[in-house]
């Protein structure tokens, strides 16, 4: 019945009628008293809104693939009556820019869903589509009833009565949302399998952002890591209703943007989230940049804007303000960045996230909530990752798997150091005596192709203290695979004067704060711990060792013989 009213104009001003009263009522029950049924009612509305929004969009560009010619009018008469209907009843103040910039996002995301549902290869599924699209319609329909039931009346509402349809109605809502998602969800599966996940991605890039390094292109390379996606995803999709803040951390080339790429354009994710943004902060932390990449991506914000930087900053609050947000800030340095912008993100108690990158575990620990540590690759990961890099969707073959996996095994579990020797091989003939070359000199080949890697791995080492860099470089007096002792490093840092005194403590617990520091920005890792739990040993990996000999070759403080 709901959307049976809009055959006729005075349908539509009769529905229209209804969801105004219906707005009379909760403003009465606002002026009477804030109920937590009455704030909870607004937040799960606006979420409601939304869903419909893409539902019906889906629903419309479903019929222009299959050649329907349905009432694409109606549906437009539809969707701006709910965007009137949520302005007035959630956004009653200040809200033009506001509601103006959401229906401007509802067009990107229209441009993305018509990409999204252009595959022509679901033509066998078309029965299957009209039947879920008939089911929703019965659920619009049971909510059009049951909102003309409740609160189409001209009898006063008392704040009892309003408390009570509003639960009622909370109740019901949240069963039509999970139709609606599941729905949804079924539809992007489905489709994923037919145009895959790369061509999604590069539509999402076009659609969040205008920037070219919004949605950096994504690393097809990179396989896996669906475990640590489900993880994160679970989290940003439950747990607490406070803003929430999750941090990836590891060692450059370890895949955490990858990883974040991976749930940023989760079906789930996105159709949970109202907006979603993605930006780069870097080593060179500009603001105005970042609150302009922010906001092109969740409004209609020129990026070449006059605005100040003070009403940039307000436009991104007004933005978020009541919206339920997912905001992915990838390779995050210092927290300069965090505390500028943090106080830009609405705590509303409605669930929103902000997920960061970094390889810096001390900024990680300082602003977030959940910290997961990227692991390496496992060895069956590894030789997957080398596999796919050299024969694409084929088989290597028999002859050249135990090579092949040993190779792998040997990158210690590092994607782009297998991503590098993958370029080393592909240029070899393949051949079991010449991969066998590769696998006694790995790292001679792989510093065949350091322009690859050094200029990211670099970047770690330019952001330490100037008190750490000749620690570091004096690393490059180890060999590759070596265990070092934190005892024999500590001696020998001392020995060079290079350890810095402290009042109240030793040079060798200063020493071993530079040790912890050094590990904490994912320069070192541990290799063994001793019963306190303290580092005993650790390792370096060899592009990074291969990264430091480079450094120290150029600064020519510590030159030894490799």
């Amino acid at each position: 019945m709901l959307l049976q009213f809009f055959h006729k104009s005075n349908r539509i001003h009769y529905l229209h009628d209804l969801l105004k009263r219906l707005d009379n009522s909760a403003l009465r029950c606002l002026l009477i008293g804030k109920t937590k049924h009455y704030r909870k009612f607004t937040e799960t509305i606006h979420s409601f809104m939304s869903h419909i929004t893409v539902f019906l969009t889906i629903q419309g560009l479903l019929q222009l693939c299959n050649g329907g010619n349905g009432p694409s009018i109606l549906r437009e008469n539809f969707i701006d009556f709910l965007f009137e209907s949520i302005r007035e009843l959630i956004c009653q103040a200040n809200s033009s820019v506001l509601v103006s910039n959401q229906v401007k996002v509802l067009l990107k995301e229209m441009k993305f869903l018509r990409t999204f549902l252009a595959d022509t290869s679901q033509g066998n599924k078309i029965e299957r589509r009209k039947k879920n699209l008939a089911e929703i319609d019965d659920v619009f329909n049971e909510v059009g009833l049951f909102m003309h039931s409740s609160f189409f009346t001209a009898d006063p509402v008392t704040s009892a009565k309003m408390d009570l349809a509003i639960s009622v109605l909370l109740e019901r809502i949240e069963i039509v949302e999970v139709k609606i998602k599941d729905y949804h969800i079924a539809v992007s599966l489905k489709l994923n399998r037919g145009i895959g996940s790369l061509k999604v991605a590069e539509s999402l890039s076009e659609v969040s952002s205008s920037q070219n390094k919004s949605i950096p292109t994504v690393e097809e390379m990179i396989v896996g890591l669906e475990d640590m996606t489900t993880q994160i995803a679970s989290k940003l999709l439950g747990g607490p209703n406070y803003r929430h803040i999750i941090s990836i951390i590891g060692m450059g080339g370890l895949g955490k943007t990858t990883l974040a790429k991976k749930i940023y354009i989760h079906s789930n994710v996105r159709h949970h989230f109202d907006k979603l943004s993605w930006c780069v902060v870097s080593q060179t932390y500009k603001k105005r940049k970042l609150l302009i990449d922010i906001l092109s991506s969740i409004s209609n914000l020129s990026r070449d804007s006059q605005m100040e930087d003070e009403e940039l900053a307000e436009n991104l609050y007004k933005n978020l303000k009541g919206r339920r947000y997912l905001i992915v800030i990838d390779d995050l340095w210092d927290k300069e960045a965090w505390d500028d912008l943090k106080r830009l993100f609405p705590e509303d108690g409605n669930g929103s996230r902000v997920l960061f990158t970094s390889r810096l575990k001390d900024v990680a620990l300082e602003i977030s909530h959940v910290i997961i540590e990227l692991p390496p690759l496992s060895p069956g990961e590894s030789w997957n990752l080398l596999e796919q890099n050299l024969f694409k969707k084929e088989r290597c073959p028999q002859e050249l798997q135990d090579i092949g996996k040993q190779i792998a095994t040997n990158c210690n579990g590092l994607p782009l150091s297998i991503i590098t020797i993958s370029g080393v091989l592909s240029n070899m003939e393949k051949k079991e005596s010449l991969w066998q070359q590769v696998a006694k000199s790995l790292r001679s080949f792989i510093s065949q192709r350091a322009d690859d890697y050094i200029p990211s791995l670099k970047l770690s080492y330019m952001h330490l203290p100037n008190h750490l860099k000749p620690c570091f470089l004096y690393l490059s007096a180890f060999q590759e695979d070596e265990e070092i002792p934190i005892r024999k490093i500590l001696l020998l840092w001392t020995a060079e004067g290079l350890v810095e005194k402290k009042e109240h403590k030793s040079l060798e617990d200063v020493a071993e704060e530079y040790i912890m520091e050094l590990i904490n920005r994912s320069l070192l890792q541990v290799s063994r711990r001793r019963s306190d739990n303290g580092v005993k040993s650790f390792i370096i990996h060899d592009l990074i060792l291969e990264m430091c000999c480079k450094m120290a070759l150029e600064d020519k403080t510590f030159l030894f013989q490799q």
